[in-house]
């Protein structure tokens, strides 16, 4: 299974607009982040979770050629802010698109012109199909797992697939959830700064989450500015904890 960071930053991304702090006036490319997505290759599937504002820069950047399936995990728009712009990978048939029940509800919405029996020409075909947390479905030979954690008080969906989870946005989750976790080689998990905040984990909280979980490695996501800087926040944390970027690609 190849992984690859697509993007790694909140939901304003790094840098910041109108900020001038050392983390956003940095040179380092691993500080400058678009927002959160991955791409995971499982050798029958090529599977995004996410597809945010800066997807199609995401796409040209990382010569993206195939995929096959998009997961969401919940509707705010630094999640789904580029489905319009999955049009060129469903131009030869319709591509599935997982969510919940009220996020396929707020999709509809959003882009209506994509949906129903008198759809714009040229948009995007997207095959909405319902999950619910708890319910595994499979996308080529990969069994998924949905997995139940709050944002803040907002319910949304991780998923397990085989051996590494992916969970964004993220402060709390029922214990019953974090045994759907055992046995894991990798975790990927958001860890927004180093503040309390009310509905993310902060990096602290991740490293406790990532302690609790036990996988053989975990990777750090949905970073804001005031994470820090990469190099010197990356070099602290424990040896099988790593903030990633844009751009990181894994092999498990």
């Amino acid at each position: 299974m190849k992984i690859t960071f697509l993007g790694t930053g909140t939901s304003i991304g790094v840098p910041e607009m109108l900020c001038s702090c050392a983390v956003c006036r940095s040179e380092n490319p691993k500080d400058k982040r678009l927002r959160t997505s991955v791409l995971i290759e499982t050798g029958t599937a090529n599977i995004l979770i996410d597809c945010g504002p800066d997807f199609r820069e995401q796409v040209l950047r990382y010569k993206v050629d195939q995929i096959d399936a998009v997961l969401v995990t919940h509707e705010h728009y630094d999640h789904v802010g580029g489905m319009d712009d999955l049009r060129p990978f469903s131009f030869k048939k319709s591509l599935p698109v997982y969510a919940e029940q009220f996020v396929v509800e707020h999709l509809m919405q959003r882009i209506p012109y994509c949906f129903g029996s008198n759809k714009y020409p040229g948009t995007p075909q997207l095959e909405l199909t319902e999950i619910e947390a708890g319910k595994i479905f499979t996308v080529g030979t990969s069994e998924i797992l949905p997995v139940r954690v709050m944002h803040g008080k907002l319910p949304i969906l991780g998923y397990r697939i085989g051996n590494m989870a992916f969970i964004t946005d993220m402060k709390s989750i029922d214990d019953a959830e974090v045994a759907k976790l055992e046995g894991l080689d990798l975790l990927i998990v958001n860890a927004l700064h180093t503040k309390e905040h009310p509905t993310h984990q902060n990096l602290m909280q991740a490293i406790n989450f990532a302690e609790r979980v036990g996988a053989k490695d975990t990777w750090f996501v949905h970073m804001s500015h005031r994470v820090g800087l990469h190099n010197i926040v990356d070099a602290r944390l424990p040896k099988h904890i790593h903030l990633a970027y844009d751009g990181c690609v894994l092999n498990i």
